[in-house]
């Protein structure tokens, strides 16, 4: 979610709960009050209650399924009075992270919510923080499944673990009583070192929104309302409140808004999210090009727009620009957008137009038609599997001289285990994308975690590792001691190295370096042992000046509550690599379009936000020019010539392929071509296609234009064929305001990564 946590809201749960038992014991005294009564005054109660609301809800007309969403929204929209409309459009406050205010018998503890109108059959919406699992379910005495990071799931290129990660949200999130998950993030990865990095799902837009579109219908399957954020151009955390985003119209259509419109086109979310940042001199969430011409003209959105957490600055202007929803509280959307209403300011068909919008996408997802039960029990062996096998599909494996990898358990005698408390567990990510482990912090038990503070999850690879080689003596060093830690390694058959890097919503990250001095630890262990294994638990690229020493590199990103027997089974074989990354590896930051996150006060050693960040809100503003513009990622280091540490698509396995018989058909926009597996074992090649548009586009660099996760037996070869995207082949003609796809000569290329293309031929359109 979108908003970082008072320093001081731990000390608030106690208030929260004393007011929520003070209000629950009202609510009973009133109920009992209201039994008590006479007949009498039953009967006058019952008068002052539309009649609608005597009917039984199966018979109210907009409970007819086999009307449309958008028709069963105006049926019931005719029925609201004024004041259940503006009801609609705004959340109740922090709730219960707001000493003494109002907590609603429907609250679900989460992130936020809309108090419902149950006289019309419409329930409260409970929405959650729910980037890579439900957070705060621990408070509630519930338990939710840490799935690996979206970046990881996006490693895994696979449209059906996309849909998987989304399900299992889904599930769990309909099972603790939520109906409206704002997880969904797509905000392209311009910059490696964002604090956010690991709840986006990598640098290409069509990668990116075919991810996180899959992950939205997984959501919504469950009759949960999907969201997909942060819109747009939040890319940094470092003044997220007060960066002022500039970029031109078609860069911006070609790079992160094709992200969006491709995740929104495949995964029909019922919301959209806009963002802190401003754009071009406008607010993210009062940006009328942004919100009204982009999003519900060009793409015809039917959902409803909801501001990031306290990201409304007025009212007018606001609704007017697109908002509908202001979150968390009504600081614009309630009494003062009543008056804006009321005195003509704000037409009563923009009022209407946006609680539509809400009811659509309730009836468009089945809120209303299935409405939750809360506190239902989540099966965490079924999320725990899942996870799992996700993380096994995003694994990287970057390194692998000699065949050091798969690690053979009948030539290994001692194993040395360094680094990153791996052997108790993972690290997660931090912010609102917090999910509680459980039996808490593995590293702190029985401790209450604090914002910003690292949580390791109770998978521990060292346990994994042990089963996998049970005959072997396994040992571990912290890695805090680099004598300690060379010693032990030098003494062993093979070091596994663990590193890991925290990140979190509220600062970005001052440089690619591994923090705590875990370079200068990997250098002093691959000094003393040549086989040497690094295993990367991080939420972004990292650089690696120790990468030549190394024998073996995995990326294991963030790889969720199923994560230390994932690496185990990748170490030993048992899973054959497949995942190819979804970002570049730059050597150094000096390789970057940006060598310095823009805000940043390096020479401070400060990064994100020095303080509370609604202070930051007040400060002026600041300029972030994305003189890159659409060259995100790969694009810019393929048009500045300049090689990378591991480039976009890259990704090894325990077995070959071979690729020939490229055929690139223009009428289709298809590519045909034949794939071998070349080794001695079943593998998955992720097999990649990129096209670079013609000359006169003046662009010098290649677009990834599709890809197939293909699994082959050894020796088994097959003809694939793959669609292109079509908006991968376009450019975005600003001046007539459309996309274009220019005549000429288009050169195709596939291969195993951006750098490793194999096959090359050409199609001509017309």
């Amino acid at each position: 979610m979108e908003r970082v946590r008072c320093r001081h809201r731990d000390d608030h749960r106690a208030e929260q709960r004393k007011v929520k038992r003070v209000d629950l014991l009202v609510r009973k005294m009133v109920m009992k009050a209201i039994f008590g009564t006479t007949l009498l005054v039953v009967s006058l109660l019952a008068a002052r209650v539309p009649a609608v609301a005597q009917q039984p809800q199966h018979s109210l007309p907009w409970f007819n399924t086999s009307l449309s969403p958008d028709e069963r929204a105006n049926l019931l929209l005719h029925e609201m009075t004024q004041a259940e409309k503006i009801q609609m459009v705004h959340g109740i406050g922090w709730g219960p992270l707001r000493p003494g205010s109002p907590v609603p018998l429907g609250n679900n503890g989460g992130a936020g919510e809309v108090v419902g109108i149950p006289r019309l059959g419409i329930p409260d919406l409970n929405q959650a923080d729910s980037a890579v699992g439900i957070r705060m379910a621990a408070e509630q005495s519930r338990y939710a499944t840490l799935l690996p990071s979206v970046l990881g799931a996006a490693a895994s290129w696979d449209n059906d673990a996309a849909y998987l990660y989304g399900d299992v949200i889904g599930r769990e999130l309909r099972a603790q009583g939520y109906n409206e998950s704002i997880g969904g993030g797509v905000d392209l990865a311009r910059d490696p070192r964002n604090g956010r990095l690991f709840e986006y799902p990598g640098e290409d837009p069509v990668l990116a929104g075919y991810t996180v579109g899959n992950l939205i219908r997984g959501v919504q399957a469950n009759h949960v309302m999907g969201d997909i954020k942060h819109y747009a151009f939040n890319d940094q955390e470092t003044g997220r409140t007060i960066v002022d985003v500039h970029i031109d119209h078609k860069a911006a259509r070609e790079s992160d808004l094709l992200a969006f419109e491709l995740g929104i086109r495949i995964g029909h979310p019922a919301s959209v999210m806009c963002s802190y940042n401003k754009l071009n001199g406008d607010w993210a969430c009062e940006n009328d090009w942004l919100l009204n011409h982009i999003l519900k003209h060009d793409w015809n959105f039917p959902g409803f727009v909801l501001s990031d957490w306290e990201g409304t600055h007025s009212t007018v202007k606001a609704v007017m620009a697109g908002l509908d929803m202001e979150q968390p509280s009504s600081d614009f959307f309630g009494p003062a957008l009543a008056q804006a209403v009321s005195s003509g300011s704000v037409p009563q068909a923009r009022l209407d137009d946006m609680v539509h919008r809400i009811l659509r996408g309730m009836f468009a997802t089945g809120v209303i038609d299935h409405p939750t039960t809360p506190r239902k029990v989540v099966d965490p062996f079924l999320g725990r599997d899942d996870a799992q096998k996700i993380a096994e599909e995003s694994i990287v494996m970057l390194k692998n001289v000699g065949g050091v990898l798969p690690l053979n358990p009948a030539r290994l005698h001692t194993i040395a285990i360094i680094g990153a408390h791996a052997d108790v567990g993972v690290m997660s990510g931090g912010g609102s994308a917090q999910v509680d482990a459980p039996g808490g912090n593995t590293i702190r038990p029985n401790t209450p975690t604090q914002w910003g503070e690292p949580v390791y999850f109770p998978s521990s690879p060292m346990r994994y590792i042990r089963e996998h080689a049970p005959n072997a003596d396994v040992r571990f060093d912290a890695g805090v001691d680099l004598v300690s830690a060379a010693t032990l390694a030098k003494n062993s058959d093979v070091a596994i190295v663990f590193a890991d890097q925290y990140m979190s919503e509220g600062a970005d990250s001052l440089t690619l370096s591994l923090p705590n001095n875990q370079d200068a630890l990997i250098q002093a262990v691959t000094a003393a042992n040549p086989h040497t294994v690094v295993v990367l638990v991080t939420g972004n690229p990292v650089s690696m000046p120790w990468a030549h020493q190394a024998s073996a590199i995995l990326e294991a990103w963030y790889p969720g509550i199923g994560g230390g027997q994932a690496i185990a089974n990748i170490l030993f074989g048992s899973v054959n690599p497949s995942g190819k990354l979804p970002i570049t590896f730059a050597k150094s930051e000096a390789d970057l379009p940006h060598p310095q996150i823009f805000g940043i006060d390096a020479s401070a050693g400060q990064a994100g936000l020095p303080e509370h960040w609604s202070a930051e809100r007040q400060k002026t503003s600041f300029p972030a020019n994305f003189t890159e513009g659409a060259r995100v990622g790969y694009k810019w280091f393929d048009s500045e010539d300049k090689q990378p540490l591991f480039p976009f698509g890259f990704g090894l396995s325990y077995t070959t392929f071979r690729y020939s018989g490229l055929h690139a058909d223009a009428a289709s926009k298809s590519v045909t071509f034949t794939l071998e597996n070349t080794g001695q074992r079943a593998g998955t090649e992720i097999t990649e296609v990129y096209v670079q548009l013609p000359h006169s586009s003046g662009e010098n660099f290649r677009r990834l234009a599709g890809w197939q996760r293909v699994a082959l037996a050894p020796g088994e070869q097959r003809s694939i064929h793959i669609e292109l995207e079509s908006l991968a082949l376009a450019s975005f003609d600003e001046a007539a305001e459309k996309w274009q796809w220019l005549p000429g000569d288009y050169v195709v290329s596939v291969g195993g990564s951006s750098r490793d293309l194999h096959l090359q031929g050409g199609m001509t359109m017309r």
